[in-house]
């Protein structure tokens, strides 16, 4: 739990003095590990409609974080005032940014993907500056640009290979906005942690409401719940359930309360290193002189942010 300290007046939790510890380092690599494979799990269930994939996926995983969250000790009654926050929650984190995702990457290829999600360690430090004041350090502005940059030229190929047109567009506007619904869910899973709320009844909570959500799109949209028992999409939902959500929302929700949004969201920046590593593996990814300066940028960028030179 955050100290007093590290909440500013409006509840928002502002990035931690503290240089990171041992602990914090192994919930970044379990961020960004899980949710690296995961692109590779997402378009293993690409077979059903956004909706049923996600609504089913979010079904097992409040399951199960609810048994966490009793077996764990953790308080599970709460006021109306915070269950506002949940539903917030449970919209921004657990439902709207997946479905603008799925419905946006029908238009454009994966690898840009990636990088469209990257930016949002961009957008934690601009909206932690514009929201709340946060004090942003040329190191950190910094090392979240070179990152970005090396996102960049990493997917250089599928990037200039895309064709531009309306479709397109309009699949590039619906992923930033998901990135940015994204970047408002830490804001509020922050201000849950600044009243004493734990990150996983948080979660537990919000993963209701957004299964409701998720639910209640799909019915209005007519949408088939019936899934397909192929071993392919039974394993990839496995563990979107297990290990996209319950590991990694836990992993990532905690890093968030422990050392702020603007260091906690650059793991969103190696995300695509790890898929791109899992795509050369089981796709036959071809690396170049471009892709690895890229990488180099933005494993650069990722220690700048990381160093205490950032905490400055």
């Amino acid at each position: 739990m955050a100290n007093a300290n590290q909440i500013d007046s409006v509840g928002a939790l502002a990035p931690s003095p503290h240089a990171l510890s041992m602990f914090d380092y192994f919930l970044y690599a379990v961020t960004v590990f899980a949710w690296g494979f995961s692109w590779y799990a997402l378009k293993l269930q690409a077979v059903i409609a956004p909706e049923v994939a996600l609504f089913w996926r979010f079904l097992f995983a409040t399951f199960l974080m609810w048994g966490w969250a009793k077996f764990g000790g953790h308080k599970i009654a709460f006021p109306l005032r915070a269950h506002l926050l949940f539903a917030a929650l449970g919209f921004l984190l657990f439902s709207s940014n997946f479905l603008l995702f799925y419905h946006g990457s029908r238009e454009l290829p994966s690898g840009l993907l990636s990088v469209i999600f990257s930016l949002a360690s961009v957008f934690n430090i601009v909206l932690g500056f514009v929201l709340f004041r946060q004090k942003v350090s040329g190191a950190i502005l910094l090392g979240a640009l070179l990152g970005f940059l090396g996102i960049c030229l990493m997917f250089y190929q599928e990037i200039a290979g895309s064709t531009w047109n309306i479709a397109a567009l309009w699949g590039l506007g619906l992923c930033a906005l998901g990135t940015l619904s994204f970047c408002f869910g830490n804001i509020v899973s922050s201000t849950a942690t600044s009243q004493n709320i734990s990150v996983i009844s948080a979660s537990a909570w919000g993963m209701v409401y957004g299964t409701v959500l998720l639910g209640v799109n799909g019915y209005l949209s007519g949408a088939n719940f019936e899934v397909p028992f192929t071993p392919e999409f039974l394993l990839s939902l496995l563990y979107m359930v297990v290990v996209g959500s319950i590991i990694a929302f836990g992993a990532y929700l905690t890093l968030l309360s422990r050392i702020g949004s603007a260091r906690a969201g650059y793991a969103t920046v190696m995300f695509p290193i790890v898929a791109l590593g899992v795509s050369t593996v089981m796709e036959g990814y071809v690396w170049t002189i471009t892709s690895i300066l890229g990488l180099l940028c933005a494993l650069s960028g990722n220690w700048i942010v990381l160093s205490r030179s950032a905490k400055k």
